[in-house]
């Protein structure tokens, strides 16, 4: 058996955490077992279904390298199927139509639970010949649910889950105007697709009873279910906007790299040892659903952070570089350029040493890009004070004299400047370091001062010599 998994999302709104989850575990449980990952749009809800919404799920799925092996099903296009369905169990007797209308199954609901019982249909037209509905009234299709006995689920996540037959009613698979239910069209996907393992949110616990009933009354194979507990907030509570970002492309702006999410995801409910730092191919190797637990998991936004940081201090610079710029370029006061991307790219060690998102990152790169004025915080007007601008006066002639304009030669005359003055290094450094960034944070000041270029370097000393 080959196995094949698949990713069902509907696309009325953004790519929410709990899904990207499930589009992982699924795509790294079809490579695990050298399978496939298959991608399906379920767009029948065609008023809350967009454009914008499916761009939104191909762009993250892509962003954190989900990858589908064979184009895109849009369950929009394979109505005609789902009717023909319905009309085949309807035409086997397994199925029948339903004449009430609206106001007969409100009284329905109501009497029910005016007795005590839950509010579902009684089952009016079940037995009862069609002839006796009025001509040319409307009609839904109605699935004839099995009243005894019970429906046994081995989920590969939650166990063995049952449930008696009498509790459910007779789900409707079309409705009135002709179009499918959404627990009908389902069925119907994954078995033309092939799908051999349906792994999704425990919210759709309930709905595979149902539809195991759409699958016997075809006498098409059950899937293996698994069924994963929901994310929670930090607090316990279902996530919300409250917690912090909820979706995929709310964490990339955020300035979150993919693998770190997708690490941090993976770890989010699955288990396998002391790992927690595992790239796509040890994930891949290790992955089964026997690691994946069945209690919530609570969001962590503090330790994806670390997380983050971790993986940007191994991220290639050219990466984090081209990163950077496109965040710089949304600013009015950075002039974007070819000057600015190598000394970002020149600096760039040093300064992922010290962030853990990418945000933090362009903040930290920002001065690179800034003209002159510009603004110097409290605590660097402090280190502009007239001693300080006596040692930018004295290091500045220093500067101009260093060859090559490199770290290793720029560090030797800051020390040797500062053993001339009989002051210590920082003395030096903290006031050049005001002068460069308006701020009294920076990478390495020998390696900021490579990065900006002598003459930018001489032009900023200038600057906060003279200012105030």
């Amino acid at each position: 058996m080959t196995v094949r998994t698949r990713f069902a999302p509907s696309p009325t709104g953004l790519l929410h955490i709990g899904n990207a989850r499930a589009a992982l575990f699924n795509f790294l449980f079809a490579r695990h077992h050298g399978g496939q990952f298959l991608l399906r749009i379920e767009d029948t809800d065609r008023e809350r279904s967009t454009q914008r919404a499916v761009d939104v799920i191909f762009e993250g799925l892509a962003w954190m390298g989900i990858v589908a092996d064979e184009e895109p099903v849009f369950q929009s296009t394979r109505q005609g199927r789902h009717t023909e369905v319905a009309q085949e169990l309807l035409a086997k007797g397994l199925a029948y139509r339903c004449y009430c209308t609206a106001d007969e199954l409100k009284q329905m609901r109501e009497d029910a639970i005016a007795n005590g019982q839950p509010p579902r249909y009684n089952g009016m037209w079940r037995d009862r010949d069609p002839s006796e509905a009025p001509e040319g009234a409307p009609f839904a299709v109605r699935l004839k649910a099995p009243r005894d006995g019970e429906t046994v689920i081995k989920d590969l996540v939650q166990g063995e889950v049952r449930v008696a037959n009498a509790e459910m009613d007779d789900l409707i698979i079309l409705r009135s105007d002709g179009t499918p239910t959404y627990l009908h069209a389902v069925v119907c996907d994954d078995h033309d697709m092939a799908i051999t393992h349906v792994i999704r949110g425990d919210d759709h616990l309930t709905n595979t009873f149902r539809q195991a009933m759409i699958y016997r009354a075809m006498g098409w194979d059950l899937p293996h279910f698994a069924h994963l507990p929901l994310i929670h907030g930090p607090d316990g509570a279902k996530l919300s906007k409250r917690h912090g970002a909820q979706s995929v492309v709310e964490f990339r702006d955020e300035g979150f790299l993919p693998e770190a999410l997708c690490n941090y995801l993976l770890r989010l409910g699955w288990g396998h040892g002391d790992a927690e730092i595992l790239n796509r191919e040890e994930q891949i190797r290790l992955f089964d659903l026997d690691g994946v637990g069945r209690s919530p998991s609570r969001m962590d936004y503090v330790k994806l952070t670390h997380l983050n940081g971790v993986y940007m201090r191994e991220a290639d610079n050219a990466r984090l570089t081209d990163d950077v710029i496109e965040r710089l370029k949304e600013r009015e006061d950075i002039t974007v350029d070819d000057v600015l991307r190598a000394r970002v790219l020149t600096l760039m060690p040093g300064l992922k040493e010290r962030a853990k998102m990418l945000t933090e990152l362009a903040d930290s790169a920002a001065f690179l890009g800034r003209s002159l004025p510009f603004t110097y915080d409290a605590k660097a007007q402090k280190q502009l004070s007239e001693e300080g601008k006596d040692v930018l006066r004295g290091v500045a002639q220093a500067l101009a004299l260093v060859e090559p304009f490199e770290a290793a030669a720029i560090d030797g005359a800051l020390r040797e400047f500062a053993e001339s003055k009989a002051i210590k290094l920082g003395q030096v450094a903290q006031p050049l370091r005001a002068a460069m960034t308006g701020s009294t944070v920076s990478p390495g000041i020998d390696l900021t001062l490579q990065a900006l270029g002598r003459d930018e370097v001489l032009a900023r000393i200038g600057a906060a010599i003279a200012h105030g």
